[in-house]
Parts: C-alpha cells; sequence; structure tokens
C-alpha cells in the first residue's frame, strides 16, 4: 500500500520567523541589531530529548484521538498557545480523520537526522522519524524555553513510507557521456582495452 505523504506543519504565527513555518514567539526591538547567531549544539540528555519527543507525539496522538486539543495547547509555549484549540483540530483534521495511530512512538526509539540545537532566537530545533514498518513517523519540533523548562513552540508531523525505493527506469549513461575524472566506481564484467 502506498502512504500518500502529508505534511502537517503548526507554528505560532507571531512576527520574526526562523524558518517559514515556524514563528518566533518575540519580536526583536525595534533598531535592536543582532548579528546573527550559528545554530549551537543544546545542552539535553537522550533522556531529556525521549521525554520531549514522546510526551509531544503521544499529546498529538491524543488530541487526535478524542477531537480535544486544549491539552495540547495549553502544554505549549505562550506562542503556541496563540493556536485556540479550535484552529489545532483544524489542523490536525487529516491527521484525525486518516485515524492516525501515534502510540507506538511510546515504545520505538526516535532516530534524530538533526540533533537538538539551540537557533538564534534561543529555542531548540529537532528533526527525526520513528523506524516503524511499514510506515515511518517523521517529525520535526521547536521548543522555547519558558520558566526553565522546553514548551512546544512548533510540531510537524508527517507519513512517509519505510520500504526501500528502486532505482528509476532511467538508462544508465554511456561511458562516454561520463565525466572526465570518473565516479570512483570501477565498471563489472570484462575489462575493455
Amino acid at each position: 500500500m502506498i502512504v500518500k505523504v502529508k505534511t502537517i506543519l503548526l507554528a505560532a504565527l507571531v512576527a520574526a520567523s526562523i524558518f517559514p513555518t515556524m514563528a518566533s514567539a518575540q519580536s526583536p526591538k525595534p533598531g535592536a541589531s543582532r548579528p546573527a547567531q550559528a545554530p549551537r549544539p543544546a545542552d539535553i540528555d537522550k533522556n531529556g530529548v525521549l521525554i520531549l519527543v514522546r510526551s509531544t507525539l503521544l499529546a498529538l496522538d491524543q488530541a487526535n484521538k478524542t477531537g480535544n486539543y486544549t491539552v495540547l495547547r495549553d502544554l505549549g509555549a505562550p506562542g503556541f498557545q496563540t493556536n485556540t484549540a479550535a484552529r489545532l483540530a483544524e489542523i490536525f483534521a487529516y491527521q484525525r480523520n486518516q485515524h492516525l495511530d501515534l502510540s507506538g512512538v511510546a515504545v520505538l526509539e526516535p532516530q534524530l537526522s538533526m540533533l537538538p540545537q539551540i537557533e538564534s532566537t534561543g529555542m531548540m530545533h529537532m528533526s527525526g522519524f520513528f523506524p516503524s514498518v511499514p510506515t515511518q513517523i517523521r517529525f520535526e519540533l521547536l521548543y522555547a524555553p519558558v520558566q526553565g523548562q522546553w514548551k512546544l513552540f512548533g510540531l510537524s508531523v508527517s507519513l512517509g513510507s519505510s520500504a526501500p525505493v528502486a532505482p528509476s527506469d532511467a538508462p544508465a549513461p554511456s561511458a562516454a557521456a561520463q565525466p572526465r575524472g570518473g565516479t570512483g566506481l570501477r565498471p563489472s564484467g570484462p575489462k575493455q582495452p
């Protein structure tokens, strides 16, 4: 069965963004210019990451199953809370209507494709997937620091196939069409003179 990849992006829609779909909860003060800082690794251990990822996705799962998004909303940072429970229900309607079951994240180990990093806004950003079969649950999360805790600010969840993808049926380029300098790979078969 081919699983249609559907991405749901959610973010608090307030001023200056670090990503087009994930905005900062705080606007810089007028006239204040800060040089852009490169992201730096977040000071969080593996258990902290597991707690944040699992609790966020399980809260989304429970909200989707009950149709009640108030707890998910209330667990978020003030910038996330600008979304009403009704707006969150609209955003996640596709997943709810597809009866997407995220409960497996409670026991599966997430694989991070981007280790937790602190963005120039001070928010922690990470992404990865849960290696489930036949589909993978992919996620991207953004957390804001609120009173000494990381609170949800932005959330993206999508589904994708975990099956290997076959190469395309495009014909292989001829030896004459390959660039000089080669690819580092040796052709198989009998040696050519």
